[in-house]
């Protein structure tokens, strides 16, 4: 889209303005960049039906519309969270489908259309020598492999940023659809082979490249990490019905101060969860009809002292989901924090193993410098005040 398009072409320039001091720090800035614009472009719709579709349309006679003529678009009757798992669902298949077929098809048509454009050549070639046009010469591998695609510059970057991007997908929002990982992990399974068929006959040998470690990507992987824990916290408690529920079986239902059984308690709670609204009195029905409608919200009956004010059952809600994403948020992280403690990335033997090298190291470099005063001192005849006697 010409959306992405501009976002890509300011994040090359952003880097190019830049000047990094080696080629590495380039590509990490690169790299992010690259990240954070697809991350917006492809999470956006994600996030807006998650935490503000439907949050700020109103209510029945007092909806909120942009620039007083549209209405704010709302979730299903059923809840965002269905439009959620819809939307996660598009993503993960239809996305991941049409990246397998565009990383396998695009270098498949551009070396069938190399290869046409070769023979063509020959063709004319031989037309001209007055050679016969059936006649065949096989061409040696070597010319052949100069003939496949070549690599892209940054294609290392654009398979990190695929699968950081996948991992995201998975994490963010698995609260809303849980078989994400399962498929990732179909997907990961199928463009193992798509990348070999793809790196051993349809691209050039790339050029290989030391490095010590994926640089910028660990530290986006844990940004992700992180971020996930705190959407799916937000999903639970403000997407999901489940604070709703809990708040009601334990405080408004019938089995309040008794034994808490899940089906029983949770009787009447579609009827408490849905507020009154009095059609009647903005659009004149008459008492044969219908006069008043259900909506969901936490709002007072239009009878009431203050009409349509937030109840009490609204503000028990709205504890219980901040509270909830609170002890969620610091749970998850504290196991987070135990589990790294338990299992560190290098393992105890290992470091003791470093340090011993090191140790042995420093001791060589002091006898050698040690052995060279001796014979200094023995050539000259004199002793160094910082030499051992």
């Amino acid at each position: 889209s010409l959306c992405l398009s501009l976002c890509l072409s300011f994040s090359l320039f952003l880097s190019l303005s830049q000047h990094p001091r080696t080629e590495s720090e380039w590509e990490n800035s690169f790299a992010l960049k690259m990240f954070l614009f697809q991350f917006v472009n492809l999470n956006s719709s994600t996030f807006y039906i998650a935490f503000f579709l439907g949050r700020f349309a109103g209510r029945p006679g007092k909806y909120n519309k942009l620039f007083n003529r549209w209405r704010l678009e709302e979730c299903h009757p059923s809840g965002c969270l269905i439009d959620l798992c819809l939307q996660m669902g598009v993503i993960m298949v239809l996305k991941q489908i049409w990246n397998n077929f565009m990383e396998l098809g695009y270098p498949l048509l551009q070396n069938w259309w190399s290869r046409r454009k070769i023979k063509q050549t020959e063709r004319e070639e031989r037309t001209r020598g007055g050679q016969n046009v059936e006649n065949k010469v096989q061409l040696p591998q070597w010319d052949k492999d100069w003939n496949l695609q070549p690599m892209n510059a940054h294609g290392l970057v654009d398979e990190y940023l695929e699968m950081v991007l996948q991992f995201g997908f998975t994490t963010i929002f698995v609260a809303a659809f849980p078989l994400a990982p399962l498929l990732a992990l179909l997907n990961n399974i199928i463009e193992i082979r798509l990348d070999a068929y793809k790196f051993v006959t349809q691209w050039r040998r790339p050029m290989p490249a030391r490095a010590t470690d994926i640089g910028i990507w660990y530290g986006i992987l844990e940004g992700i990490g992180v971020l996930a824990v705190i959407t799916n916290a937000f999903v639970i408690a403000i997407t999901s019905d489940y604070i709703p529920r809990f708040v009601y079986a334990f405080r408004y239902g019938p089995c309040v101060d008794k034994e808490y059984h899940h089906e029983k308690c949770l009787q009447g709670y579609m009827n408490s969860s849905l507020s009154v609204f009095d059609m009647g009195v903005r659009w004149n029905v008459s008492e044969e009809q219908s006069r008043y409608c259900r909506y969901r919200d936490y709002r007072a009956s239009p009878w009431s002292p203050v009409p349509y004010d937030f109840t009490l059952q609204f503000w028990h809600v709205l504890a219980a989901r901040l509270a909830f994403i609170i002890v969620f948020e610091h749970l998850v992280f504290g196991i987070k924090s135990f589990i790294a403690y338990l299992i560190p990335d290098m393992p105890k033997s290992l470091c003791d193993r470093m340090r011993r090298e090191k140790y042995l190291m420093q001791e060589m470099m002091y006898e050698a410098e040690l052995e060279h005063l001796q014979k200094e001192r023995k050539k000259n005849g004199r002793r160094y005040h910082h030499e051992w006697p």
